[in-house]
């Protein structure tokens, strides 16, 4: 492993940044489900090329040092790791709050109140559907919704704080008031309404999740009106998605700025679905240390700040509040990473995007395609019919 002192060929910073807060740290890509809107990359690291356990402990140690406060435990599905105890501990030894993002499937109640002992702080629990025969099909589980609701209690019975993350699109939105209703059902603290992004495996069925105009409008007014019913009982959060927005998010709250993703493989990526981006090298935590990638990695210098970008952006009065928006979008959909996110309605694809949302949600298609572990289609738990 080098680091910048001792290493001649380190790249100077190119902008100023501050330090990371909190860090996603995808600790495999193993998973019991074959969600169609996966964020996962096309290529997953199997199980043999994922960091050991003592990899892992000397990053979390790094990460204390570097000031990062948070640490978000995910996946694939984070509990297939039986380390996750011991990483746990080490999080928690080190002076990390940590989260567990988890689908809720492979715990038990012994496993999570060991968790709870060992210093967990928080669990966030994704829901496909409120409708179990719907989450099923979209999860391809037979038993995943229950198994769901059975870790959602058991978290709030060891004393753990609850976030239900709501994964929305066009086939579950109609259940929108319900999905908030079994997050107050379920004692939840917090409820993410997270609409589905669409690169990685997303972008192959975009046609069967892209909500509709009106579905937005609706499930917009469903959240104000919940918001002031449920003040003080449950925070709600909700974002429209890009395809029908006019502003482009300030992704990760900017490109290698407040945070960083570490793959099972032991790559640091400055958001979760960087590696999307072909052409771009990311460093690993096995040849660099985390300090080392932070200021000097070439991957996250290239779109930091604000340096690097083309018009509109660069002389647009907002590039410092959204930082040009979210590259794998601009990617995704333009082939360029370095061009303007077309959720933007300053970008020359914006209408082009907007029409092809228009015209997928019109199209009603409901069948998807289900990834399996090495990346290619597979036969789901559950019949997958059009509806």
């Amino acid at each position: 492993m080098t680091d910048a002192k001792s290493d001649p060929l380190a790249p100077a910073k190119s902008t100023p940044f501050g330090l990371p807060l909190s860090v996603l740290a995808e600790i495999t890509h193993r998973c019991p489900l074959q969600c169609p809107y996966c964020s996962n990359p096309i290529e997953m690291d199997r199980a043999a090329s994922e960091l050991s356990t003592e990899e892992w402990q000397r990053v979390l140690h790094e990460l204390a040092d570097l000031g990062v406060l948070q640490i978000h435990f995910s996946g694939g599905e984070p509990t297939a790791r039986t380390d996750l105890l011991e990483l746990v501990q080490c999080a928690t030894d080190v002076g990390l709050y940590s989260n567990l993002i988890t689908s809720g499937v492979l715990l038990t109640k012994d496993r999570l109140a060991a968790l709870y002992q060992a210093g967990l702080s928080h669990v966030q629990i994704s829901f496909q559907a409120s409708d179990e025969t719907l989450a099923n099909r979209i999860g391809a589980h037979r038993r995943g919704h229950a198994k769901k609701l059975e870790a959602a209690k058991w978290t709030r019975e060891v004393g753990l704080p609850l976030t239900v993350n709501a994964v929305v699109h066009r086939q579950n939105l109609h259940e929108l008031p319900d999905l908030i209703d079994m997050a107050v059902a379920l004692d939840a603290d917090r409820l993410e309404v997270a609409n589905v992004q669409y690169y990685g495996w997303a972008l192959k069925n975009r046609a069967a999740l892209m909500p509709s105009e009106a579905q937005i409008e609706e499930a917009t007014a469903v959240v104000d009106t919940a918001r002031k019913r449920l003040l003080g009982i449950l925070e709600i959060d909700y974002v429209v998605p890009d395809y029908y927005a006019l502003r482009p998010k300030k992704c990760m709250g900017g490109w290698g700025r407040q945070f960083f993703n570490i793959s099972p493989a032991g790559k640091v990526l400055p958001c979760h679905a960087a590696e999307s981006i072909t052409g771009l090298v990311f460093d690993s935590v096995r040849d660099h240390s985390l300090a080392w990638i932070w200021e000097h990695s070439p991957a996250f210098n290239l779109y930091r700040g604000t340096d690097w970008m083309p018009e509109p952006c660069r002389s647009c009065a907002l590039r410092e509040e959204d930082y040009g928006g979210c590259r794998c979008q601009a990617f995704a959909l333009t082939g360029n990473a370095a061009n303007t996110d077309p959720a933007c309605a300053l970008s020359p694809q914006h209408d082009e995007i907007f029409q092809t949302a228009r015209r997928e949600a019109a199209d009603g298609s409901s069948r998807f395609i289900y990834r399996n572990f090495i990346g290619g289609t597979a036969e789901p738990e559950v019949e997958n019919n059009d509806r």
